[in-house]
């Protein structure tokens, strides 16, 4: 299904009878990837999920975004639904945008319980490696922006960028590649206190892109959460072991 938010054209699925269920996807995964789970929960739950801008059959957005874009446009989906009250999942990236919406003073509805799975939010400290690659990067914007050098040089960057960037970063298009450098440079850790509902953290023990340490910390931090380890999986412990995440998900929510 398709449906109009801030000038966007933004593609979502809703499927099942019950209670809400408003589902997030993680950064570069579409709907397609949660499609599992939107058909476990579906059975109990009415379930949302949506292609956020710049993903999947969404449009991308005019010019690179922050986090609170992507909450602006997910509290517009779920006032334009006309759901009023909701549990809510993030993975990954979806786990910033539930982080950022319960700390705003009003929110779009209810929100009755809360599943971060191997969510983001925590700012790793870069490595001596790391930041000695990004200052080299910089410099090298400088010298070989300028108009002589980029005649002389005219690939030079790109294969800089090639070479030391994500994958997730390199297969961006240039829009989304600024959006994520301002979405990977927020450090959300202060904001984890002002979640004021019960959360559920699921998370791979084996994760290496939010690694179990966060997960630690994010249970710290919220005030009333609990963590359930998936042994042996990783950043998308949901897809290797979708029973284990299903039935943990049902469990809480059924409470």
């Amino acid at each position: 299904m398709d449906i109009q938010l801030m000038d966007l054209h933004i593609y979502y699925k809703k499927l099942g009878q019950g209670d809400n269920v408003v589902l997030l996807h993680g950064w570069g995964a579409s709907i397609d990837l949660y499609q599992g789970m939107i058909n476990a929960l579906s059975r109990r739950y009415t379930v949302y999920a949506l292609d956020m801008p710049g993903v999947g059959r969404s449009d991308e957005p005019p010019a690179p975004w922050c986090v609170d874009d992507y909450v602006d446009l997910v509290s517009a989906f779920i006032k334009a639904m006309g759901i009023t009250r909701t549990y809510l999942i993030g993975h990954s990236f979806g786990g910033r945008v539930i982080t950022k919406l319960m700390n705003r003073p009003e929110r779009p509805a209810q929100v009755e319980r809360i599943v971060f799975i191997d969510a983001a939010g925590i700012k790793p400290k870069k490595k001596l490696k790391t930041r000695l690659k990004v200052a080299s990067y910089k410099a090298a914007k400088v010298i070989f922006n300028n108009p002589v050098m980029k005649f002389l040089y005219p690939d030079y960057l790109e294969n800089m960028r090639r070479k030391n960037g994500s994958a997730d970063y390199n297969a961006a298009t240039p829009v989304m590649r600024s959006t994520l450098v301002r979405v990977v440079n927020e450090d959300l850790r202060g904001l984890l206190g002002g979640i004021d509902r019960p959360t559920l953290l699921i998370w791979g023990e084996n994760d290496p892109v939010t690694p179990l340490s966060d997960a630690r910390e994010m249970e710290r931090l919220i005030p009333d959460a609990g963590l359930v380890v998936v042994k042996g999986a990783g950043h998308f412990s949901y897809l290797e072991q979708p029973g284990l995440v299903h039935s943990a998900i049902e469990n809480f929510f059924g409470v």
